[in-house]
């Protein structure tokens, strides 16, 4: 696979995964728009994401194959453990916007830019800590 064909999979499945990310979040927030409302919009949103994307990952972007759930679960942990940080970055730029502007809009442009620049550092984390045995093709 050419690195221009990672970049783009790799760009197309973050705007999947954000979409679905807010979109989760906007519906979680249909109930309520307090702390704890917030607080659950931006965690089940993550989840879902999180989810998406490894899937999409996994098999699209490092060539994965492996199944079982052995392979699953450890690869699946590790992925999650390097999304720690990203979803550190992508939590906090989020959340700086919501309390500095108090609106939706405001809140998904930080949760964009947080997750595009989590997005790039948990490729890199991916590819040297969690898809330790897949060779990819720099053309």
């Amino acid at each position: 696979m050419t690195w221009q064909t990672i970049v783009f999979r790799y760009v197309f499945f973050a705007l999947i995964a954000t979409v679905s990310n807010l979109a989760v979040q906007r519906y979680v927030l249909w109930f309520g728009d307090n702390g704890f409302f917030f607080a659950l919009a931006v965690g089940t949103g993550t989840l879902v994401g999180l989810a998406l994307k490894y899937i999409l990952d996994k098999r699209w972007i490092f060539g994965d194959m492996s199944v079982g759930l052995k392979a699953h679960g450890k690869r699946f942990s590790l992925y999650t453990a390097m999304g720690i940080i990203t979803t550190a970055i992508f939590w906090s730029i989020e959340t700086i916007f919501w309390f500095f502007w108090q609106t939706d809009a405001m809140r998904e442009l930080g949760a964009v830019i947080g997750l595009s620049i989590g997005y790039v550092v948990k490729y890199n984390l991916d590819r040297r800590y969690v898809f330790t045995n897949i060779k990819l093709v720099h053309t």
